[in-house]
């Protein structure tokens, strides 16, 4: 769960590469987070996900967008971050109807801000892998929950509940 931090994580100040679907066409932009929420008046959830198109990272993603509304009506943007390139977030947005945008960072440069890339060990083999994680901005880009190696499943219920009035 979510959970209150202490962490003074800020929105990057650079660009990144942010790909979703309107009107049936693919859109691909290079956004500033920092900016896009100061000229905004919601807050936004960027959650960390290791792979398009495996279980778990498709459970949350098809959450998220079934909670779209909900998330809306509290005054959340919602964007999923992953190493994946363009055309995979594409082809993945496509399979699930994803209703939310998706970050490509292919070199790594958001996770490694983050810090989100951490080593894992797979069947005795250690790898560095992305980490399951969301962090949670207020409209003033002040980080106000955050939660590393999280549960994809009903993730998006328990985040729900925690930002509630």
């Amino acid at each position: 769960m979510a959970k209150p931090t202490t962490e003074t994580i800020h929105l990057p100040d650079f660009p990144v590469t942010i790909v979703r679907k309107l009107a049936g066409n693919f859109i691909h932009d290079e956004i500033n987070l920092k900016e896009m929420v100061a000229n905004t008046v919601k807050g936004l959830i960027l959650y960390f996900y290791p792979k398009d198109n495996t279980p778990g990272c498709t459970t949350q993603a098809t959450e998220f967008t079934s909670h779209l509304h909900d998330f809306d009506e509290l005054g959340y943007d919602i964007i999923g971050v992953s190493r994946d390139s363009v055309e995979s977030h594409e082809k993945f947005i496509d399979k699930y109807d994803l209703q939310i945008p998706l970050i490509s960072d292919a070199d790594e440069k958001l996770c490694q801000y983050f810090d989100v890339i951490k080593e894992k060990n797979m069947y005795g083999k250690v790898t560095l892998g992305l980490v399951r994680s969301a962090f949670v901005f207020n409209r003033n880009s002040e980080l106000t929950h955050a939660q590393r190696n999280l549960r994809a499943k009903d993730y998006t219920s328990r985040l729900l509940t925690i930002l509630a009035p």
